[in-house]
């Protein structure tokens, strides 16, 4: 039996034996938005909780819209494109129209990279697109501060526009329970401050900071806090198919809009698995989620729900791009010089986390429960060292030895990765 896995910018193929039982989780079929633009057409004329596009419009001068950083496959080229036209068709000037790169403290996107990341020419001769700069103090106004104490600071490029649009790709988030919304605003366009508290230890820990969980997720509630704070907001949702075309497009209020996105998603990204495995496969979900090591940690995230106490978790991912910033090379080294009892200890209590640490606490996650091991053909050799897991330099050696350990013949296999959270639910 052959799976294609999400890897890089294609997929990697794997052979499995037909003697094994496998269990291939994929999210059921996707209804398909056959003309997008017209799809968001109709979403500006009847959006959710507020007046059509064109009335918020007219009664505005300035618009600031937030993008996703490249690390999320948006359909930027189907969104910006129509949601300017529309702007400056109310009667918006262009030059009071910005795109902002919402970040976060990833590094920004440039050059070709940024074009990549607009797909339409039009946007990026017509409006200003610049990046965030979660470093820069002065481009950062206080908001306020959160009840659980979070000083609140956003790039005031976004807090002065008095139309805030956030666009972004609805799908689970390991730590903030579904992405976009409210989460492109914080972390998106946040301070450093403001991200390395609701990142410390105290929320990463809480057991609700996980994939598909908004209810009681402490991150999710600091998120909804600083929209109160701004005095609300506008997004564009979008969800999209395992072959990453539109399934679902809308636009309103920016938390009823997105929960109504979460909602739609949920029913295809959660799927319920009646049983654990002591071998599981698992991909990043391909470009450009798999750029990096960082970003791989989602990967090894996604299954724990359904890996068996002592079992294989195996990840392939590209990392064409290495591990990721300094700050997470210096996090992984931490970990690999004090373990991961020793890592959880050092970080405990701190008000504020250490830039890119967080990736690195949540990968002790996975870690408590099985053995991790990582395909990977670009990770540097100097790399492997720091990861604190398993390098797997023949996948079907390694796929073999793990159900023969297993002594089963059953494995579970994720191709889409983290796109795709399996929900332990054991049969009646």
């Amino acid at each position: 039996m052959r799976v294609e896995m999400n890897y890089g910018k294609g997929t990697l193929p794997i052979e499995l034996s037909p003697d094994w039982e496998v269990t291939v989780i994929r999210k059921p079929d996707m209804p398909v938005i056959a003309d997008p633009t017209s799809g968001l057409e109709a979403a500006f004329g009847a959006p959710v909780g507020v007046p059509p596009l064109d009335k918020l419009a007219r009664d505005a001068k300035t618009a600031s819209i937030l993008i996703c950083d490249i690390t999320r496959p948006v359909p930027n080229g189907v969104i910006l494109g129509p949601l300017i036209r529309r702007l400056i068709g109310a009667g918006m000037a262009a030059e009071n129209i910005t795109v902002l790169v919402a970040t976060g403290l990833h590094r920004p996107n440039d050059g070709a990279e940024l074009e990549e990341l607009v797909g339409d020419p039009w946007v990026l001769k017509t409006v200003r697109v610049e990046n965030h700069f979660a470093r820069n103090d002065a481009d950062h106004v206080h908001v306020g501060t959160t009840t659980k104490g979070n000083v609140v600071r956003l790039d005031r490029r976004f807090v002065d526009a008095d139309l805030k649009i956030a666009t972004g790709l609805v799908e689970p988030h390991f730590m903030a329970g579904y992405s976009g919304g409210r989460k492109v605003i914080a972390p998106g366009i946040a301070h450093a401050e403001t991200i390395t508290t609701f990142h410390s230890s105290r929320y990463m820990e809480h057991p609700l900071a996980a994939n598909c969980v908004l209810d009681g997720n402490p991150l999710h509630e600091d998120q909804l806090e600083i929209v109160e704070m701004l005095g609300g907001a506008l997004a564009i949702n979008v969800a999209i198919d395992e072959h990453r075309r539109p399934s679902f497009l809308n636009f309103g209020e920016i938390v009823a809009s997105h929960l109504e996105a979460v909602e739609f998603i949920r029913g295809y990204a959660e799927v319920a698995v009646p049983r654990r495995f002591k071998t599981v496969i698992t991909s990043c979900a391909g470009y450009p989620l798999d750029l990096t090591y960082y970003q791989t940690v989602k990967g090894m995230v996604g299954p724990i729900d359904i890996l068996e106490p002592g079992g294989d978790l195996i990840v392939v991912s590209d990392c064409a791009e290495g591990m990721g910033s300094a700050e997470f090379v210096e996090a992984q080294r931490r970990l690999v010089e004090l373990g991961p009892e020793g890592f959880l200890k050092a970080i405990t209590g701190k008000s504020h986390a250490d830039i890119d640490e967080w990736q690195t606490e949540m990968q002790l996650k996975p870690m408590r429960i099985g053995a991790i091991h990582l395909y990977s053909k670009a990770l540097g050799e100097a790399d492997w060292g720091l990861t604190g897991v398993n390098r797997v330099t023949d996948l079907d050696r390694c796929i073999a030895e793990s159900v023969a350990r297993a002594g089963d013949g059953g494995l579970a296999v994720i191709p889409e990765g983290p796109y795709v959270i399996p929900v332990l639910r054991p049969a009646a």
